[in-house]
């Protein structure tokens, strides 16, 4: 029976009676990991099938809520669903046994991936990388679509979206993506923007300050990741990840240009070492930010990997504990649901921009090319083919074609 999982203080340490223990948690979130392939949209398919169906550990309503929440934090939507549901069932301790068996195969998959790398060099080479870099292009410009649709229904929102990508696309620096998404949000306050708002009833009272704590923590790190650092070093690759996590408004898809900025940009990565590991990431399962694994592996190892990973998740993280209590006052003040609805339709400019470049500018260069991201496009879009089978089938392809 559905139990109402909001009615006691989040802040308490106490379980519920009946909680799982957090190993099992563990295994439940480790099995997903292992076979939620798909991407973030199909992750919460899993998810409400999993935990609210089957195992009934909330209602659908409450569900819904928590999706609405994570979807308006910056980081992982799907992942810190995941480490909400954790939480609800065991605490702090049921959130970190649900994030790492959820994230643990991908990254572990994505490092030994990087390793491999290291050790085989030509192996990053060749017509199999050309395939996987036309198929990212594919599956962004899918992104692109998607988010579009849903992020920009109406006149207002598609300028904001196109203004942004023109923008970013003339001055294509990290500061200028963040001062596009706070103009995006600003201009969306000052548009009303409409936005629906959600019929369910999730309180959270807060009874303590461990909010504002995590927030704080939050936000001390995010301004030590940005003092400048040599690159190549860890504390290099934790303020990348760190103020990619942190900064990234719309999931997996988007934080492609951040990321391509800090490692591409910078020349700590070729272009093309950095897009094969992307496009391997689409056929994981689990959480696209896994790819964090691939480019701290490719820079330093075992250590390099485990730092990117803790990065580029701690910061979202860190927003759902902070957000939580404070998600009725989100879901009823119309200005600030306004400017919202105006930072993700910045997010569909952003990634439009990186639509073009890195991925389009570094992919396609033939009219071979462009038949073949089309190909992978329909695939994707109309034919539905699976990302697990089109992302492997994109290499062989391009290994025989290219």
């Amino acid at each position: 029976m559905s139990r109402d999982v909001f009615s006691k203080d989040t802040d308490s340490n106490e379980s519920p009676a009946g909680a799982l223990a957090p190993w099992h948690i563990f295994l439940l979130f480790l099995r997903l990991g292992l076979t939620s392939f798909g991407g973030p949209a199909a992750h919460l398919g899993f998810f409400h099938e999993e935990f609210v169906k089957r195992r009934q550990w909330l209602s659908d309503s409450a569900y819904g809520e928590v999706v609405a929440l994570c979807q308006l934090l910056p980081g992982p939507a799907s992942s810190q669903v995941g480490l909400t549901l954790g939480f609800l069932q065991r605490g702090y301790r049921g959130a970190a046994a649900a994030w790492l068996g959820f994230t643990l195969p991908s990254a572990l998959l994505m490092t030994l991936f990087a390793l491999g790398l290291g050790l085989w060099p030509e192996a990053g080479e060749g017509g199999w990388i050309t395939g996987l870099k036309l198929f990212v292009v594919a599956v962004v410009a899918q992104a692109v679509w998607q988010m579009g649709r849903t992020l920009c229904p109406d006149g207002p929102r598609l300028s904001i979206a196109v203004l942004v990508a023109v923008l970013l696309l003339t001055v294509g620096a990290t500061w200028m993506q963040i001062l596009a998404l706070l103009a995006a949000g600003a201009a969306g306050a000052v548009l009303k923007l409409p936005q629906q708002q959600s019929s369910q009833t999730l309180t959270i009272p807060v009874q303590t300050r461990r909010p504002m704590v995590f927030f704080a923590v939050f936000a001390g790190l995010l301004m030590l990741a940005f003092v400048p650092i040599s690159p190549g070093s860890l504390g290099w690759i934790w303020a990348e990840l760190y103020r990619a996590g942190a900064l990234v408004f719309g999931g997996g898809h988007v934080v492609l240009p951040w990321l391509q900025e800090g490692f591409v940009a910078s020349g700590a990565m070729p272009a093309d070492t950095f897009l094969a590991g992307y496009g391997v990431a689409q056929a994981m399962p689990g959480p696209l930010f896994s790819f964090s694994a691939f480019l701290g592996g490719i820079q330093n190892g075992w250590a390099g990997a485990v730092v990117a990973v803790v990065a580029v998740f701690l910061p979202g993280t860190l927003l759902v504990f902070a957000g939580l209590p404070l998600w009725s006052y989100i879901r009823s003040h119309e200005l600030a649901r306004a400017a919202l609805a105006g930072v993700n339709a910045g997010v569909v400019g952003l990634l439009l921009a990186a639509l073009y470049d890195p991925v389009f500018t570094s992919a396609v260069n033939s009219s071979a090319a462009i038949a073949f991201v089309m190909l992978a496009w329909v695939s994707l879009a109309l034919w539905r083919v699976p990302v697990w089978i089109l992302a492997p089938g994109s290499a062989l392809a391009g290994l025989m074609l290219f």
